[in-house]
């Protein structure tokens, strides 16, 4: 009778934990659209329209870089992260301050600064 109730218990545990995860891409697309519609203060038969036609077009972050830009150059690779902190790190000696923070996320977002684009 004990298993049975850490059975159900657990499960019961791993679908809430689930409720709380991070929210999908179609979820985020999903408030997107609902805040331009609230936005320009759409209401019945117009709000409906507007949601059906804003998730159904492609993500802005997709339609607005092409794709030979989203990528890296062909012959650079990405670097493990504890490698591309230390070459990013190199790189960026002489910078300070906020120039020296950006291009520190610049880099290692680019795994490493031979990705960065020029």
């Amino acid at each position: 009778m004990k298993f049975v109730s850490l059975l159900i218990s657990s499960a019961f545990l791993l679908s809430a934990a689930s409720a709380f995860a991070a929210p999908t891409a179609q979820q985020n697309k999903m408030g997107d659209c609902n805040k331009q519609a609230t936005a320009k203060a759409l209401k019945g038969e117009d709000r409906k329209k507007f949601m059906s036609e804003c998730l159904k077009a492609a993500p802005a972050a997709e339609a607005k870089a092409p794709a030979a830009a989203a990528a890296p150059a062909a012959d650079a690779k990405k670097l493990a992260p504890k490698d591309a902190m230390k070459a990013c790190a190199t790189a960026s000696k002489g910078k300070k301050g906020a120039e020296h923070k950006q291009f520190m996320s610049d880099c290692l977002k680019a795994g490493g600064p031979a990705n960065m684009a020029k």
